[in-house]
């Protein structure tokens, strides 16, 4: 059997959860997704050890998922090693769409920098992962690659600088992996870093005395007003008195991901159209576009979006046709972020908007049935799907196919939306 073929039998179909690291440029926005499949398993480490059934996982189902469902507008990072750099299967994936991302595992044999050489012939990119010094082993493939990924994790403080400078000099571009905090993120940008990857730009950073802006207050008070069953008149005022709330409303609620149908024109009709659950919704979302048009290439918003998308559609697999359950799970989800998104302790943001009790517990401590949903998609998204993960999904019932089918409609919403808001 040739080892592509054992590498695609020796996955199970379904024993797999997709993990989506977003990639951002130096203006913060989003540029790719890496994306990783992880095993359904009981170590804390449950990576699939074999590269090669890992990629023969990702090409296999590539057709089944659809790269352009997964990652959108954005290109998509795939972790390559030699086996399958040598095979065929890797032809299928589509060249405009990846980036080849050689692990630091491969050996720059002859007969491998001939495959990459060939495979750039046939428009493929190559990234080198996991770099940590200029060596001569890297230097082989340097020609071959359009991106070397350096792991700040890796690298001593002091060797950052002159590694940057000694891989800017042969003209490539630098990706920072495991970027974790503002500090991090400025460093690398004045070394010259083009991409990003890490969750920095999710970590709230506290400023002391940071009052909610006006803007902000606009919408908070709007969602009190739905909270307090305010009638129909009260809501419209609220919204029309926010030129910029109004405008992007309805920029929002005409998207294919609202499902509205037939554009609504008014601020009038989207109110009464909309209904107030769905007008909650757009309202959360608009929370992370204050103060500018909707951008969804934001990665904020991306990733308060998707939890949103995730945890509504967790929740329905959990109670099936529990409407107004799902609801409060969307708001879990979409508000987890708003202590990075106002540069406030969570405590203090909740002061300002009345949540139910099993909301509030979920975004204060993380309990609850949507404390562990949150557990979940948080644990996800760092593709840690160890021991504990798995537990977590015991105790909400839930599949790793149920969950992957879940990520799956949870990006096509927010593709959809970023769509159709840009």
């Amino acid at each position: 059997m040739h080892a592509e073929a054992t590498a695609v039998s020796s996955m199970p179909s379904d024993d797999f959860f997709l993990a989506r690291q977003p990639i951002l440029g130096r203006d913060q926005h989003l540029v790719a997704f890496e994306l990783l499949f992880r095993a359904a398993g009981e170590h804390e480490d449950a990576r699939l050890t074999d590269g090669a059934a890992a990629t023969a996982a990702v090409i296999s189902h590539a057709s089944q998922l659809g790269l352009e469902q997964v990652v959108g507008e954005q290109l998509a990072f795939v972790n390559v090693d030699e086996v399958v750099l040598m095979s065929d299967f890797v032809r299928f994936l589509p060249p405009r769409k990846v980036i080849l991302e050689i692990l630091e595992t491969v050996k720059p044999t002859e007969q491998l920098l001939a495959r990459v050489a060939e495979l750039k012939e046939l428009g493929f990119k190559f990234a080198l992962d996991d770099v940590v010094d200029h060596t001569e082993e890297v230097d082989k493939l340097l020609s071959l690659v359009d991106v070397v990924k350096i792991d700040l994790k890796g690298v001593h403080g002091q060797a950052l600088a002159p590694l940057a400078a000694s891989l800017r000099a042969v003209n490539k571009k630098l990706l920072a992996e495991k970027v974790e905090t503002v500090e991090e993120f400025d460093l690398c940008l004045e070394l010259g870093f083009e991409y990003f990857q890490g969750y920095y730009f999710a970590r709230p950073v506290i400023l002391s005395g940071r009052k909610i802006a006006p803007s902000e207050m606009v919408i908070l008070r709007l969602l009190e007003l739905l909270n307090a069953d305010a009638d129909a008149s009260a809501i419209e005022t609220a919204v029309k008195r926010d030129a910029l709330t109004s405008l992007n409303l309805l920029r929002l609620v005409n998207s294919r991901a609202a499902g509205s149908g037939r554009r609504i024109e008014s601020v009038s009709e989207a109110v009464t159209k909309l209904g107030r659950k769905q007008l909650r919704r757009w309202l959360q979302i608009l929370l992370y576009a204050t103060g500018a048009p909707v951008e969804l290439n934001s990665p904020l918003l991306q990733l308060a979006t998707t939890r949103g998308k995730l945890l509504e559609l967790m929740s329905l697999q959990v109670h099936p046709e529990n409407v107004v359950c799902a609801e409060r799970a969307f708001t879990v989800g979409i508000m987890s972020l708003a202590d990075a998104l106002f540069s406030m302790p969570m405590a203090d943001i909740l002061e300002n908007v009345e949540l139910a009790d099993d909301v509030r517990a979920a975004l204060l401590h993380r309990e609850g049935t949507f404390g562990a949903m949150l557990d979940v998609v948080e644990r996800l998204e760092k593709a840690d799907t160890g021991r504990q993960f798995t537990a977590a999904l015991r105790r909400l019932g839930l599949t790793s196919k149920q969950v992957r089918e879940i990520e799956l409609e949870a990006f096509d919403w927010v593709r959809e939306l970023a769509y159709e808001a840009a």
